[in-house]
């Protein structure tokens, strides 16, 4: 179904590369043979894909199948629906794929040189280099102060009705900011967090350009005040000579011949994972709480599983996170029904095949993770939070990509135990303490875009055991 084609001879000199930045269009031409729409005038379709990804996904997969186009964000792109698509761009065995050249478009204003934004031998040196944050003993460090920081913050979460969107994204952001940058952030901290917000909403603004009054120069101006805070800080752990905060592991972080990454590559770095470390975990955490308050036999079946695991204290030894087996199963469960990153763009930097239809080199496409996870041959009753999904028999059955939520081959989220032990060790300080209610019949309205939100904040109420 999906195959790549021989490369034309004008590609053959250069590796294969057609178009070699994402700026350079496509003739008008290149994309007639393949079936879709272009929309609206001037927005094309933009704002229906923003307003409603998954049912316009289902929409034009019932029209036009598992491989179509259509106009957005200033141009026509090449949509591939199915875990087949899923498996072609993300494991990328040809290297037809560029995520730089892929997410250009839509970050390179706000995030660039972020560890996603790189492609091949730039994105193994980076990643190689940042991966020392990742190694047990930095995650050792980082799950006690989860402990401390989680707990001190929830034990005053009980028996009152809140938001808890806006209070797991401070909490997030605080702990990434003790995680990562190694110290509170004190008074810059809300500076800090609009900065972030800004960057993001800019992400999918429809005006690209940073004008005056518009999201994306809110963007631009935030990524401002971020670099020139991590500049100085970078120099700082520099001169410091470093410690076990993941800011000062790549801050002193070298590549295989013994040199420092740049300042202004680790500010990058940085930069994106902040962004990475606190809103995808904060849109996760707070799908994973909707759906346990509206399944709350789940709570028991978890709460009894930490009881086991941890007694009465709520506190996980870094040791003790892997025996917490229906906690991550629960999570990755959430994460299929509201993945965190809805769709993937990529730009195709050889010609391929996928479903019949041939897509030139130049081309934008994109898989799309949401609709995926929720397709009926894969996830039967897909509706239904159901963590069972999630045994090892019954992934072992699955198309292997069919869960996607942290992307995968070599762009395989660098962050994702990070992820996993800030979401267990959540659960485990939250369900020793509380059961999770919401009013009877409640179910928020979720924004879609550009990360998952309940837009009311997600009423709930924790009550004490």
């Amino acid at each position: 179904m999906a195959t790549l084609a021989e490369p034309r001879p004008e590609q053959a000199a250069n590796g294969g590369l057609h178009l070699k930045h994402w700026r350079e269009k496509l003739p008008d031409d290149a994309l007639d043979h393949i079936p879709g729409e272009g929309g609206w005038p001037i927005v094309g379709n933009t704002l229906k894909m923003l307003a409603d990804p998954y049912g316009f996904t289902r929409r034009m997969v019932a029209t036009y199948g598992p491989i179509y186009k259509n106009w957005a964000f200033g141009g026509y792109g090449v949509i591939l629906v199915g875990a087949d698509a899923n498996e072609l761009v993300l494991f990328d065995r040809t290297k037809t794929f560029s995520s730089e050249q892929g997410w250009g478009p839509i970050l390179d204003k706000l995030f660039p040189r972020g560890l996603m934004l790189l492609d091949f031998d730039h994105h193994r040196a980076d990643r190689r280099a940042l991966s020392i944050a990742f190694k047990p003993e930095p995650m050792r460090h980082y799950s006690g102060s989860l402990n401390r920081g989680i707990a001190e913050t929830v034990k005053d979460w009980g028996d009152k009705p809140m938001q808890f969107y806006p209070a797991i994204k401070e909490l997030t952001l605080e702990l990434a900011a003790e995680s990562f940058i190694g110290l509170p952030l004190g008074p810059e901290a809300d500076k800090i967090n609009q900065a972030f917000v800004d960057m993001v909403q800019a992400s999918v603004a429809p005006i690209r350009a940073p004008l005056p009054f518009t999201q994306m120069r809110k963007g631009v101006k935030g990524r401002e005040f971020l670099v020139d805070f991590f500049t100085r800080e970078t120099h700082r752990r520099r001169a410091e000579g470093g410690g076990q905060d993941m800011f000062s592991q790549f801050a002193t972080a070298t590549h295989e011949d013994g040199s420092l990454m740049p300042v202004d590559q680790v500010v990058d770095h940085m930069n994106f994972l902040m962004m990475a470390a606190h809103d995808t975990i904060t849109s996760s955490a707070t799908s994973l709480i909707w759906l346990l308050a509206a399944n709350p036999e789940w709570q028991v079946r978890l709460r009894d599983e930490i009881v086991s695991v941890t007694g009465e204290s709520g506190n996980v030894d870094y040791d003790d996170l892997g025996k917490l087996e229906l906690v991550e199963m629960a999570f990755k469960e959430a994460l299929r029904l509201i993945p965190p990153v809805p769709s993937t763009p990529r730009r195709a930097l050889k010609d391929f095949e996928f479903h019949g239809y041939h897509v030139p080199a130049g081309a934008q496409v994109a898989i799309q993770t949401q609709f995926v996870h929720h397709m009926e041959e894969h996830w039967p009753e897909p509706e239904k939070f159901d963590p069972m999904r999630f045994t090892p028999e019954q992934v072992k059955s699955r198309h292997k990509f069919a869960w996607v939520p942290f992307g995968g081959g070599a762009h395989m989220c660098l962050g994702l135990h990070f992820a996993y032990m800030q979401v267990k060790i959540l659960m485990a300080q939250l369900l020793t303490r509380y059961s999770i209610e919401i009013e009877e019949g409640y179910k928020p309205d979720w924004q879609a875009w550009p990360i998952p939100k309940p837009k009311d904040g997600l009423k709930v109420t924790f009550k004490s055991l």
